[in-house]
């Protein structure tokens, strides 16, 4: 067997250190420092609750040197309960007496989970990333009963010790030549999913399957300096054309688009309906005890206008808790603390419980969203899959979208969370830790939950007297038909407040003698180009995209000029970008990868990290030099 201690890798800037220091002049009545047991190492960002009795009476979080801090509390006798992803849970009786501090200090021991070695079964199972990793005992609980009083649901059953990870096959996108097809068009992605789950795979020890990679998803997990827009369109446009860092011959066009910020207080009342896979399956910590600190993050930043039901699906679907203010922030917390997993995956049950829920608490003019969280495990239900997805594109159309948090491992279903979320109009986000759940429920909270604009589509038009072939770096799954650019029927991305969104073409320029393809020459065909007018235009960009509430589209056209950026005056967001894709390149093993490597990757990033303030660039950097050495 082969242990393989799950311990979340933490880059302590991530978090602003002001949500969770102790206010100026206040008091500790209980405070300490969160460490690893036998360990100088400490735990920064540990989630601590206070009970008294059995009643929650504070939520906490250690900060980045590992301190926490409870203050101004009543004499009298408390339990502190510790929870952090790949640690053992605590539980600590305390005396509170007045006016003086107990100093608790706190260690933690790490949680060992063993593994069997991967075995790969067959070409199909490599294809959608199964590996068949044995992990752990099944745990046993009771059957799904509610509790009248509290309308609580225990969910008790056996979770699965087998692996059925799944990925769609994903086909990199080939050069097109521009004399014989000058059109490309695709649908924006904002989801980051992909790159925290290949994050997951490599603190885990090994590299992830081909298929996991998406990567448009990694490169726009990073947020870049795009201004914001100044007209009355949501977002502004930047492009810039720049040498190509894995293939000297080649160029690369690179759009970036920033979603106008929208600030917290202006942001409509909420609306929300968490729809909580509470199945065997998710009776991990990586999966619903990091779910509900996750949760925890999100609903401490509710508003009194904002409104919150919670609806849990396992062998069946039920209420939890009915729709509540969000100033009776311990009335939700209490019922999310009484979840625990067990059961089956009656997923359709709960999707259409989630969305009458969400109907009969509609806010005109507001955000009302359904948010689905869960392993990806939807085997079970009076639902088929595409009933269920054509119940989700119609409840879209009367506004109200799907957001889709993914949890653990061994059980994603990758495919099919991404797909859910793309037709209910809202996100995919992967959640790998609980700083992972910080940055999507807290920091990101606006664009996760409000949209700015939707079906936003691209169309490119590219010059044949500049550029001789182009392809699109990423977004396999977003590729659509040239017709469907204008067709306001077809359904494409959404954009959320503050949202960026990166996309880059790999060019060929014209003059280049590369061979491309052994199609024979047009017989009836014009191969020469005529360009009237274009000048030094190398291309030329359509964006179109309709209001969240409207269904007519607006276009937006934009012209790029032939000229190019040098590797050393190409901007931060260039080259940073185009590390990223070059990594992801490289973990796909991608037949355009040209002469990407790893120390290439890693000097173009560390030449462009920049401020890096939350740090999650240091962290890319760390796990390319991780997956460098597991390439070995």
């Amino acid at each position: 067997m082969l242990k393989i201690s799950i311990i979340s890798i933490v880059i302590v800037s991530f978090m602003s250190i002001a949500m969770i220091t102790p206010k100026s002049g206040e008091p500790c009545s209980i405070s300490g420092k969160v460490s690893k047991k036998n360990s100088t190492e400490i735990i920064p960002f540990a989630s601590l609750s206070l009970f008294k009795g059995d009643s929650l009476i504070s939520n906490s979080n250690s900060d980045a040197s590992g301190i926490y801090c409870f203050n101004n509390l009543p004499a009298g006798k408390y339990k502190l309960e510790i929870n952090y992803v790949g640690y053992k849970k605590m539980d600590i009786p305390i005396a509170v007496t007045a006016n003086k501090t107990i100093q608790k200090n706190i260690q933690l021991s790490s949680e060992i989970v063993e593994m069997e070695e991967p075995v790969m079964e067959s070409k199909k199972e490599m294809a959608t990333g199964r590996l068949n990793n044995q992990m752990g005992a099944s745990r046993s609980a009771k059957m799904m009963s509610k509790s009248p009083s509290a309308g609580a649901f225990d969910m008790v059953g056996e979770s699965p010790n087998f692996n059925t990870e799944e990925y769609s096959k994903i086909n990199d996108n080939e050069f097109k030549e521009t004399s014989k097809n000058a059109l490309s068009t695709f649908s924006i992605d904002v989801d980051r999913a992909s790159y925290s789950n290949i994050r997951r795979f490599i603190n885990q020890g090994s590299l992830p399957p081909a298929d996991a990679v998406r990567i448009e998803e990694m490169v726009n997990y990073f947020s870049y300096n795009y201004p914001q827009p100044t007209g009355n369109d949501p977002f502004s446009i930047t492009t810039e054309y720049a040498d190509c860092p894995w293939n000297a011959n080649h160029k690369l066009i690179h759009i970036g688009l920033q979603g106008k910020e929208v600030p917290k207080i202006n942001l409509p009342a909420n609306n929300l309906v968490f729809l909580l896979d509470v199945s065997g399956s998710m009776d991990d910590p990586a999966k619903l005890p990091l779910l509900k600190s996750g949760l925890r993050l999100l609903i401490d930043q509710l508003r009194p206008q904002d409104h919150v039901a919670i609806v849990v699906y396992a062998g069946a679907a039920g209420v939890v808790l009915p729709s509540a203010s969000g100033s009776e922030k311990g009335k939700i917390i209490d019922a999310l603390e009484q979840l625990h997993a067990g059961g089956s995956t009656a997923g359709g049950e709960g999707i259409i419980l989630a969305y009458k829920i969400a109907k009969e608490n509609f806010l005109k003019g507001g955000n009302n969203r359904i948010v689905l969280a869960t392993d990806g495990d939807f085997n079970i239900g009076a639902s088929s899959d595409g009933e269920m997805i054509r119940l989700i594109e119609e409840k879209r159309e009367q506004g109200i979208f799907l957001t889709v948090l993914g949890f653990g491992s061994g059980n994603v279903k990758d495919s099919k969370m991404e797909q859910i979320a793309d037709k209910g109009n809202g996100n995919y986000s992967y959640i790998d830790n609980l700083l992972e759940a910080q940055k999507v429920l807290v920091k990101e909270m606006g664009g996760t939950m409000l949209t700015i604009a939707k079906d936003v589509k691209i169309q490119i038009e590219f010059n044949p007297l500049f550029v001789k072939a182009y392809r699109l770096v990423g977004y396999e799954n977003r590729v659509l038909a040239n017709e469907d650019f204008n067709d306001d029927k077809k359904d494409a991305g959404e954009l959320g407040s503050g949202h960026t969104v990166t996309a880059m073409y790999e060019i060929i320029p014209a003059g280049s003698t590369e061979e491309l393809s052994s199609i024979d020459p047009l017989k009836y065909q014009q191969t020469k180009p005529v360009v009237q007018g274009s000048g030094n235009e190398l291309m030329t960009i359509k964006f179109r995209y309709k209001a969240p509430d409207e269904n007519t589209s607006k276009l937006i056209t934009h012209v790029v000029l032939d000229k190019i950026s040098t590797a050393n005056s190409a901007s931060e967001n260039c080259r940073f970008s185009s590390a990223v894709a070059e990594f992801g390149m490289l973990l796909r093993d991608s037949k355009f990868k040209g002469n990407a490597d790893y120390k290439e990757v890693l000097t173009l990033a560390r030449a462009s990290k920049g401020k890096d303030e939350e740090g999650y660039r240091a962290e890319f950097i760390r796990l390319v030099e991780m997956a460098e050495v597991l390439k070995k």
